[in-house]
């Protein structure tokens, strides 16, 4: 997470190469059809914009950018400029697709509450909640591939624990116990809250 446009670096030249330039166009290919096909993505699109926040999708200014990470990230969100998705961590389709729809969570949260504060550990954690719960990061799949299976109430364990590992950056959450009490104390109210849809996807 980059919620304060901290962790990613710019695309600076360190490293870059034909790997590199590589890794990017792979990494727009998989953005675009992320974008023009997958209904998550598409469904929280239509919700921003509805809302009153639609964003560009195409273009130098797009609200999409990709970039080389220095930080250990799959990508994060930027109030000030949109979504970025680090080329150099993801190696999927179905990887993309949810870290746009995870990200794309924040950037609804952000739309939808104008006093939202990414510096207020509470409001944090709770877009943290619904992005974990409502992006598919904990579908049954990818949480078999972390070793994660048979626990009763699976998908809000991985709920609990996603949210934390995110938050954990954020300076404003404290220590691992007081983050621990964010996401307790977040955890009923968030994880309710399954807007922009009707139920959890």
């Amino acid at each position: 997470e980059m919620a304060d446009g901290a962790g990613a670096s710019g695309s600076g030249s360190g490293g870059a190469g034909r790997g590199d330039e590589e890794a990017r166009a792979r990494t727009q290919k998989y953005v675009d059809k992320a974008l023009a096909r997958d209904p998550k993505v598409k469904f929280i699109l239509d919700a921003m914009e509805k809302s009153g926040c639609s964003v560009d999708v195409t273009g130098g200014e797009s609200f999409f950018k990709v970039e080389h990470c220095e930080a250990e990230i799959a990508g994060g969100f930027r109030p000030t400029s949109g979504v970025v998705v680090c080329q150099n961590h993801v190696q999927t389709q179905e990887e993309v697709n949810n870290l746009l729809a995870h990200e794309l969570i924040h950037a609804y949260d952000h739309c939808r509450a104008k006093d939202l504060d990414w510096n207020n550990c509470m409001h944090h954690t709770c877009s943290e909640i619904r992005a974990a719960s409502l992006s598919g990061d904990c579908n049954w799949f990818f949480e078999a591939l972390r070793g994660n299976f048979g626990l009763k109430k699976q998908h809000q364990e991985c709920v609990r624990r996603r949210a934390k590992l995110s938050i954990a950056m954020n300076p404003a959450c404290g220590d691992n116990d007081q983050q621990l009490k964010a996401v307790d104390d977040c955890f009923e109210k968030c994880f309710a809250d399954t807007a922009p849809f009707d139920r959890i996807p």
